[in-house]
Parts: C-alpha cells; sequence; structure tokens
C-alpha cells in the first residue's frame, strides 16, 4: 500500500474485526452456504435467518433450485454491502448434453468462439426483463468429454446464463445441446473452500449455544470480507465519523491506500483498525490522493459504519 502519513497509530475507538463477538457478528456477517440442490435460493435465506434468529438476511447471485454450490447470505447491515459482489465474476463446473455426436475439435472450436464478449437472451422464466445483452466469458474449458456428455468449467461476467450459454453452444453446432447438471464453485472472490452447508451451520449455532463459539465464529465472515476485491483507502481515526453522516472523504484524511486506484473506480474505505467504512467512487488517481493536500479524494456510494463508534472532531480539516 501507499502510505500518506507516517507514525499514525489506532486509537481506543472501534474494533478490529477479528476481535467482535458472535452477537456483533451476526448484527454484520457473510455466511458462504454451499447451497444443495432443491430449494430456491430465496429458501436458503430464509432458513438461514431461522437459524441463526437473526432480523433479517439476503443472498448475492440466485441459484436455480437445481443448481448447487457457492451462494453468499449476508445477515443484519451487511445485506446492504451485498451490491459491491456484482460486478465480480463467477466461475461454474458443469455438464452439457448434446443431442447427437459431436466431435471434441468442434466443441474445442465452439468454446472458444464463444470466450470473449457474447450476446444473450435471458431465458422465459428469467427474474430479469427478457432484452438482448451483451455479456463476456472469460474462460470456457472442456474438462472432460465422454460421448455426448461434455464436462466443462465457464468463467463469466456475472449474470450470465449458463443454462441459455449451452442451449446456444448446442445450437452453434447444429446438434442441440442442454444443461444437465451445473455447480457454482466461485461467485467474486468467495469460493468453495469459504462454503459451510446448512446442516453445519445449524450445528455450529447449537454448539455456540452450549458454549462453544468456535465453530460459529467461523462460519460468519465479518461484513468486510466482502470488500476483499475492491482497493482500500485506510483513513485517520478523525475523518471517520463525518464519513459515517455522509461526507466527501479529503485526502487529507487518508493514512494509506492501495496503488492503482484510478478516477472513477469503485474504493472501499476503512479505518486503521480495518473496519469498513463505506464503498465510494474515487475522485483522483492512487498518486494524486498521494502527493496533493487537499481536494476531495473520493465521494461516498454507500455508508456501513454506523455513527457515533468513532468520535466527532472531523471537520474537514483532518
Amino acid at each position: 500500500m501507499l502510505t500518506r502519513c507516517e507514525g499514525i497509530r489506532t486509537g481506543p475507538y472501534g474494533k478490529k474485526p477479528e476481535e467482535r463477538d458472535i452477537e456483533e457478528l451476526l448484527k454484520a456477517s457473510v455466511i458462504v452456504i454451499d447451497k444443495p440442490s432443491g430449494p430456491t435460493s430465496h429458501q436458503v435465506s430464509a432458513w438461514l435467518k431461522k437459524i441463526l434468529n437473526v432480523s433479517n438476511t439476503g443472498h448475492s447471485g440466485t441459484l436455480d433450485p437445481h443448481v448447487t454450490g457457492v451462494l453468499p447470505v449476508a445477515t443484519g447491515r451487511a445485506t446492504k454491502a451485498l451490491e459491491v459482489l456484482l460486478p465480480f465474476g463467477k466461475e461454474y463446473v458443469g455438464v452439457m448434453r448434446f443431442h447427437s455426436r459431436v466431435p471434441k475439435k468442434d466443441v474445442e472450436a465452439i468454446f472458444r468462439e464463444f470466450t470473449g464478449k457474447i450476446y444473450q437472451l435471458p431465458p422465459v422464466r428469467a427474474a430479469v426483463k427478457r432484452a438482448l445483452r451483451t455479456k463476456e466469458i472469460y474462460r470456457l474449458e472442456i474438462m472432460e468429454m465422454k460421448g455426448n456428455y461434455v464436462l466443462f468449467r465457464a468463467v463469466v461476467e456475472s449474470g450470465t446464463y449458463i443454462r441459455t450459454l449451452c442451449h446456444d453452444i448446442g445450437e452453434a453446432l447444429g446438434a442441440g445441446a442442454n444443461m444437465v447438471e451445473l455447480r457454482r464453485t466461485r461467485s467474486a472472490h468467495f469460493t468453495e473452500n469459504d462454503a459451510i452447508t446448512l446442516h453445519e451451520l445449524k450445528d455450529a449455532y447449537e454448539f455456540w449455544k452450549e458454549g462453544d463459539e468456535s465453530y460459529l465464529k467461523k462460519a460468519l465472515l465479518p461484513i468486510e470480507r466482502l470488500f476483499d476485491s475492491l482497493p482500500r483507502i485506510l483513513v485517520k481515526d478523525t475523518a471517520v465519523d463525518a464519513l459515517c453522516h455522509g461526507a466527501e472523504l479529503s485526502v487529507k484524511g487518508i493514512v494509506t491506500l492501495d496503488e492503482g486506484i484510478k478516477k472513477g473506480d469503485a474504493v472501499a474505505v476503512f479505518t486503521l483498525k480495518g473496519e469498513v467504512i463505506e464503498s465510494a467512487v474515487a475522485e483522483m488517481t492512487s498518486m494524486e490522493m498521494l502527493k496533493r493536500n487537499e481536494g476531495v479524494a473520493a465521494r461516498p456510494k454507500r455508508v456501513y459504519m454506523e455513527t457515533g463508534i468513532y468520535p466527532s472532531v472531523w471537520k474537514g480539516r483532518e
């Protein structure tokens, strides 16, 4: 990270995310569920709400009922932060069945053609308006092929319909094809390694009630984990409360920041203890934020930290 100010230490305010207790985590956390086949994503979110006995939950990246895999579900204040995951890609492993025999070399060729920008028409039962859209396929590869069946891996832009992708590939080859099975292995930066089943979560909650919090604390990821894919800006303690009230971030309030930030980029603003304050839009590059003595470095997009945790001493100068 780039440093603007040397020797600044954290004060007595706030709390490091890893030091939060279970009650605090339940108010703003993300649980990566390994969704089973059968229930809808909404049902999984509702079950999690009941399991954890929390007031509200929300999920990111809807999966069809028969699709399994990585489903981030947030609790409390963290539900508002799920939107930061939307621009980032997803990864799937699936099985496609061709309706007639197709040589492997032809499948490899058509996979190459479908890598990059493609046009998609959402399925009839999709939750979005049925209009032609452009989506990007970052990677599409054959893992194994046997007879009419292809085990494939796809890394795609958020909002890409894999069932439609399989159908369109079949049409392009003149053989017809449909998706047989699908599993999401990654959503943004969350992977299968982060995931827990609903049964495991239920057990972890019961263990906590019996006095062992270790399993549940491992499952309840702090809200800050939602921002792992965004560049970070860390600010002085004296700047925090003003930002919580919606103030713009002045360069004078910055302590350290990531390299490579461009004007217009989405960024995440943190305290020195690692607590997320807000998502914001950069008004300067990293180097400009580092070198300038005044000016607006970023404008707030959405504030996540509650007011009053840090002292109200920032007046636009520090």
